[in-house]
C-alpha cells in the first residue's frame, strides 16, 4: 500500500500532515499530541513539512497554529519534489558515466583472440546491438534472409538506433542486403533509412543476391556470425562473435568482390 513515505516523507513528517488533515489550524503541542510525534521533535517535524509547502502557519497568532495543505495539492507539490531530485539524480550518474567512461576507454585494447555466443532472439539481437555500439572505425554488414522468429520491425529500428549513434561517432558503414531482405522491411523502417541514414556519406548500401549467410565486421578484428537453424531453413539459431583480426581478414575478402558487384539500394 502506497504511503506518504512513499514520496519522501519520514515517519513523523507523514504522521504531522495526516494528524493535520483531521485536527484543523492547531498548535504545536495540539499536534503532537495527536500524532504521537514527541514533543521535542515536533518543532522540526513542523518546519519541515513547511518547507516542502504543505502546511501553512500563522505566526501573527499566539501560541503558533498550523493549518495543512489541501491533499492535492499538497501531493503534486511532494511529486515534482520527487521528479526534481530524479532528474538531478540521472544528471549526477550521466556525469558519472562521461567520466567513467573517457577513463575506461583510455585502457589499451587487449588484441587476444576471444568468442562468444548468443542463442534466442533476444540474447543474438542484444549482442549485435552491443557489438554495433562498440565500433571505432567501420562496420561491415551482410544480411542475406530475414528471421522469421524475429520482430523484423523492432530489431530494424534498433539496429538503425545504433547505426546512426555510429556515424555520429565517425564510424564508416557499409550494408550489404539481398532483395528478399529489403522486401521484409516494412515501410517504416524504410522511412526512417531515407530521412535518417541515406543521406549520410559514412554510410553505403546496396545489394546482391548472391549471399548465402549474416555476418557483421566490425573494426576489421571482429566477426559477428548469425547461426541458421539446423532443423528450420531461413531461421537463425544464435550468433557468434569472433575477435579474431586474421579470421576478419578473410572474411572481408570474402566480402569484397561481393560488394564490387553489388548494385546501389533503391528503397
Amino acid at each position: 500500500m502506497a504511503t506518504l513515505r512513499d514520496l519522501g516523507l519520514s515517519e513523523y513528517e507523514a504522521r504531522a500532515y495526516r494528524s493535520l488533515l483531521t485536527t484543523g489550524p492547531t498548535t504545536a503541542k495540539e499536534l503532537s499530541r495527536a500524532s504521537d510525534v514527541p514533543m521535542g521533535r515536533i518543532y522540526d517535524v513542523l518546519n519541515s513539512i513547511e518547507q516542502y509547502n504543505l502546511v501553512r502557519s500563522q505566526a501573527a497568532s499566539r501560541p503558533k497554529k498550523y493549518v495543512a495543505v489541501e491533499p492535492s495539492t499538497a501531493l503534486d507539490r511532494l511529486l515534482e519534489d520527487k521528479k526534481r531530485e530524479l532528474e538531478e539524480e540521472a544528471e549526477q550518474y550521466e556525469s558519472i558515466v562521461d567520466d567513467l567512461s573517457d577513463e575506461l576507454d583510455a585502457a589499451e585494447p587487449v588484441d587476444e583472440q576471444f568468442w562468444t555466443a548468443a542463442v534466442g532472439p533476444e540474447e543474438t539481437r542484444d549482442l549485435l546491438l552491443e557489438r554495433l555500439a562498440a565500433a571505432d572505425n567501420d562496420i561491415v554488414m551482410v544480411s542475406a534472409h530475414p528471421s522469421p522468429q524475429w520482430n523484423i520491425e523492432a530489431v530494424s529500428e534498433a539496429v538503425n538506433a545504433q547505426l546512426e549513434d555510429a556515424l555520429d561517432r565517425g564510424v564508416s558503414i557499409d550494408l550489404l542486403m539481398t532483395r528478399d531482405m529489403v522486401a521484409s522491411l516494412s515501410e517504416a523502417v524504410g522511412r526512417r533509412y531515407r530521412e535518417t541514414l541515406q543521406q549520410r556519406e559514412a554510410f553505403n548500401v546496396r545489394t546482391h543476391d548472391d549471399l548465402t549467410g549474416s555476418f557483421n565486421i566490425i573494426d576489421g578484428v571482429e566477426v559477428c556470425i548469425q547461426v541458421p537453424n539446423p532443423l528450420s531453413s531461413g531461421e537463425a539459431f544464435g550468433m557468434i562473435d569472433l575477435k579474431d583480426p586474421e579470421f576478419a581478414a578473410n572474411v572481408h575478402a570474402e566480402f569484397v568482390p561481393r560488394w564490387e558487384a553489388a548494385e546501389p539500394l533503391e528503397f
